[in-house]
């Protein structure tokens, strides 16, 4: 299993392969286990369902996205306090962000319950799927607070340098999620057939469980951040973490809804363009999503390496990394862009019927967008060694700029002269312009100056007798 890692000494590429693998391999396993319950819920329930499941989808997204964000600014504390060896300062992190979510969690659990009809009736839910819809969003609402804490606890041990722990939890969740769906929809033994309530009750069983083997497994291993005695009051979230958390995870978390208000946006002019244009431009994206995964592995162990080394004064290494995580962009995502770009066809014919008339325009399109995710990367990257110190407003300013000004502009502007091209042409376009201004922002920008971390707090007797040998078992170094 994982364990903590030192990430201000030794190979910073050995330690950055180490911590990237198991990172994108989390990220695989989350979208495949998306992709299984999908076919389950397509072959067991039928289409109503998977227009149901859609609805919610975008609720859980919206949801998650906050989540998300408070779970970076964790990440950045526990990575910085781990590197100046401050372990107290990295479980008071842990536990404010613990107890943030847990409240935000049930919150949402019993607010969503009660307003779930009217959020659906918003979202404008097509009166034949609004039964499964509310069906199916109750009870996975029910899910939230082991998810958010899962969100939370596998981000802040990716912070303290183990992203393998992570890694086989998620793989355990996927299992339970995906294993389980079918048993509950259909019904097995003493299990009621539950239709598409199953769906949502074997995500919310493989949430708990999960949240609960984690949770046992971090005690049994003692590893650092848990919280023992007097430490358990830290789930109390202390006022100055939580606006830290919140003040730095919000436009954390905006970046990903500015994300996902550019892809409507974009698939609302791409639908305009006719059904089989709307279809190859679903598909290719379906590969995007792919491809994609290396940079956001690698934008995170960026991170989480920057922030253990800002944490303990190693600025020397801080160019390193980056360059490291520049590198690591252009092996990995490249490599793949190629390799998709070899067998695009093949791959878009896993979700097309041979012959169809989709398949060379999704071949274009990918042609021309795929390579710009290289620069995706090298932004990705870039953004992650910035946010490692604290900087947040000014990565999520230059995300809303590439998405909206120059590549929507784009798509709008060009499209009289260029035609549908000026909507393909404008991801590349929106990237070289968020990996410009990324990289003129790291080169010139303030991010150095800005501090980020957690304040030390007074020690009562019991910390002051344990601190020291914790620290030592946790192979950190004590000051003198």
């Amino acid at each position: 299993m994982g364990k903590t890692r030192d990430l201000t000494t030794g190979s910073i590429g050995r330690a950055m392969i180490a911590f990237t693998l198991p990172t994108l391999a989390s990220s695989v396993l989350q979208s495949l286990n998306g992709s299984i319950n999908t076919v389950w819920i397509g072959h067991l329930l039928g289409e109503g369902a998977l227009a149901a499941t859609s609805n919610c989808n975008l609720v859980m997204f919206l949801m998650s996205a906050g989540v998300f964000g408070f779970g970076m600014a964790a990440t950045i504390l526990v990575g910085q306090s781990m590197g100046r060896r401050d372990l107290d300062a990295a479980r008071r992190a842990v536990g404010a962000a613990v107890g943030l979510v847990l409240a935000i969690g049930v919150l949402t659990a019993v607010v969503g319950w009660i307003g779930a009809p009217a959020l659906l009736r918003l979202l404008a839910t097509p009166g034949p799927a609004m039964a499964l819809a509310l069906t199916y969003l109750r009870v996975i609402l029910l899910s939230m607070p082991a998810a958010f804490l899962l969100v939370i606890l596998m981000m802040g041990l990716r912070g303290a340098g183990d992203s393998l722990t992570p890694l086989w939890f998620m793989g355990l969740s996927v299992l339970l999620d995906s294993g389980l769906n079918p048993v509950f929809i259909r019904g097995f033994g003493p299990i009621p057939a539950l239709g598409i309530a199953g769906s949502a009750t074997a995500t919310a069983v493989a949430n708990y469980l999960s949240l609960a083997a984690l949770v046992v497994y971090v005690y049994v291993r003692d590893l650092p951040l848990r919280l023992r005695g007097a430490e358990l009051r830290y789930l109390s979230p202390d006022p100055e973490l939580v606006r830290i958390i919140v003040s730095k995870g919000l436009p954390m978390a905006f970046q990903m809804m500015v994300v996902s208000v550019a892809a409507l946006t974009m698939i609302g002019l791409v639908n305009r363009r006719g059904l089989a244009t709307t279809a190859a431009y679903g598909v290719a994206s379906q590969l995007w999503t792919y491809i994609q995964m290396p940079s956001m592995a690698i934008g995170s162990a960026v991170s989480a390496m920057a922030a253990q080394n800002i944490g303990a004064g190693r600025w020397d290494r801080i160019g390193r990394i980056t360059r490291s995580g520049l590198l690591f962009n252009l092996v990995m995502t490249g490599g793949l862009i190629l390799l998709v770009g070899v067998a695009d066809r093949a791959a878009l014919a896993i979700f097309l019927p041979a012959g169809s008339p989709a398949i060379p325009i999704a071949a274009h399109i990918n042609l021309v967008v795929s390579w710009g995710f290289v620069l995706f990367g090298a932004t990705m990257v870039l953004m992650g060694v910035v946010r490692a110190n604290g900087s947040v407003i000014a990565p999520l300013v230059m995300l809303a700029i590439a998405m909206f000004p120059v590549r929507i502009g784009a798509a709008v502007g060009l499209g009289r002269l260029l035609g549908p091209e000026a909507l393909w042409w404008s991801y590349p376009l929106g990237s070289g312009a968020s990996v410009l201004m990324a990289a003129a922002y790291y080169r010139f920008g303030g991010w150095r100056a800005m501090r980020m971390g957690v304040s030390a707090a007074a020690p009562d007797a019991e910390q002051r007798a344990l601190a020291p040998a914790e620290q030592q078992g946790a192979g950190l170094h004590v000051p003198a």
